[in-house]
């Protein structure tokens, strides 16, 4: 008896393991689609998107799919999203991470909000493939211009490493963002890429972009190419 119930209970528990390996699959998945249609939905937007100099420019892209946010004007803060960095062979495969705390510029009343995150020269990239960096601590951090163009008359490409952004409720604008800790999902990363390989050598594209990564990797080269043709 005493055989038949741990028999039992090593089938339940290898059930369970696959059900949640099949669940973190779809979440990573559904991670990358959303972060797509982030991007796609944001650079479609007439005159009120990134600019298409600053994602000329960029090194790596970051999103945070609908990041949640808590309190009032400021609070708790916590999101999971992915980044790509551009190598000598293209954009790397796409690595997951999470973004937790922080102060953030007014968000009264919002609850959820995509965030964009574009790294805009080495040394910004380097700050992303370390284990963790603080934004505006680490690494320097500003809002960023917004419009089809940034104007001539500023400071963009100078006095920040990464530049942050917000959509919520329809409305896109820089963002104000220090504070945040960003640091690898390494449950993501697992799930996608299995447990030797590591969030550096993913952005630095030492690994192949897996099947599922498709549409997140085809809106980053349709924003930076849309914007070198304009």
């Amino acid at each position: 008896m005493k055989k038949i119930m741990l028999t039992l209970a090593a089938v339940g528990l290898a059930a369970t393991m696959t059900c949640t390996a099949e669940q973190d699959k779809k979440d990573t998945t559904e991670r990358l689609d959303k972060a797509a249609t982030v991007l796609h939905e944001v650079m479609a937007a007439p005159d009120k998107g990134i600019p298409d100099e600053v994602m000329d420019h960029a090194k790596c892209v970051a999103v945070v799919p609908h990041m949640i946010k808590g309190g009032f004007v400021f609070g708790a803060q916590g999101g999971r999203g992915v980044a790509t960095c551009r190598t000598s062979h293209g954009w790397s495969a796409p690595a997951f991470f999470a973004i937790t705390g922080g102060s953030w510029g007014l968000q009264i009343g919002v609850e959820g909000i995509d965030l964009v995150m574009i790294i805009q020269n080495e040394q910004g990239m380097k700050h992303l493939l370390a284990n963790k960096f603080q934004v505006g601590a680490d690494a320097s951090a500003a809002a960023g211009p917004v419009g089809r163009h940034a104007s001539a008359n500023t400071d963009w490409k100078m006095n920040a490493e990464i530049l942050t952004y917000s959509r919520a409720k329809g409305a896109f604008a820089g963002l104000t963002l220090n504070g945040a800790d960003v640091r690898p999902d390494e449950d993501s990363m697992k799930t996608v890429y299995g447990p030797d390989v590591t969030f550096r050598s993913v952005l630095n594209g030492e690994v192949p972009a897996p099947p599922a990564a498709h549409a997140f990797l085809a809106a980053v080269r349709g924003a930076r190419a849309d914007a070198a043709a304009r």
